[in-house]
């Protein structure tokens, strides 16, 4: 995957990294000039949140008393797929291409994700529900949304995530879990760090390995984008359902 790695602040919600997708897919002809690349990559770690996939019903994937609680933000994405949980010990991935072939786009970016952990010295897969596995289970979950002029696709990387805490704000009906062949969304997953023998030490350093193993070029926003990207979070903060305090 010829890619620039583009450097975007910390700290930030999690709505503001897909406010910055969509940002960087209407302007990727300006920030990717060069033929050479492919697309535009960048990592961020997050506070803990759920977002649900757009054509996802809030109540049949979210356990919101637990989340309102808990000061868990809840937000609904534009692409497809299925209810994330994200917290500190989850490594987010977004990739943007200049390519409109969305479904060819997709399958390389999982392509890559498998190569990658491969590298890495784990036996990963890419699955049919545009999953990545290790083994038996599930290590990133993905999705795509199509743009005018590129194709999104973000996904995440499960390092160290917070099981109970996961297992408690996501409820997937029996029948999906089912689908899947697991009872519960504990049993499907695996972090990183529990894989026997792996060689990263936290979530900074696995993040530091997609840098190393994907990009060459290194770009920055401006000062300008940032403000621009600030104004389109506000368009998935309107429409949040529940609100980190």
């Amino acid at each position: 995957m010829s890619t620039i790695f583009l450097h975007t602040p910390t700290n930030k919600r999690l709505v503001w990294y897909l406010a910055a997708e969509e940002y960087v897919a209407k302007h990727i002809d300006r920030l990717l000039p060069c033929v050479e690349y492919e697309g535009i990559l960048f990592v961020w770690i997050v506070e803990p949140t759920v977002i649900i996939g757009r054509h996802q019903v809030l109540q049949n994937e979210v356990n919101t008393v637990f989340c309102q609680d808990n000061h868990i933000a809840v937000y609904r994405r534009k692409s497809g797929g299925g209810c994330v949980y994200a917290d500190k010990g989850n490594l987010m991935v977004s990739y943007i291409s200049r390519s409109t072939h969305s479904e060819a786009v997709f399958q390389h970016y999982l392509d890559c994700m498998s190569d990658f952990l491969r590298h890495l010295g784990y036996d990963a897969v890419k699955s049919s529900h545009n999953d990545v596995m290790i083994g038996q289970h599930k290590v990133s979950g993905n999705a795509c949304f199509a743009m005018p002029n590129a194709t999104i696709v973000h996904g995440t990387l499960l390092y160290d995530v917070d099981y109970s805490v996961l297992q408690q704000a996501i409820t997937p009906s029996v029948e999906k879990l089912a689908k899947h062949g697991v009872e519960s969304v504990r049993q499907r997953v695996i972090n990183i760090r529990d894989i026997e023998g792996t060689s990263i030490e936290s979530t900074t350093a696995l993040a530091q390995a997609v840098q190393q193993y994907w990009c060459k070029e290194f770009c920055s926003l401006t000062e300008d984008d940032l403000h621009q990207i600030d104004a389109i979070e506000q368009e998935y903060l309107d429409l949040a359902f529940i609100q980190s305090r």
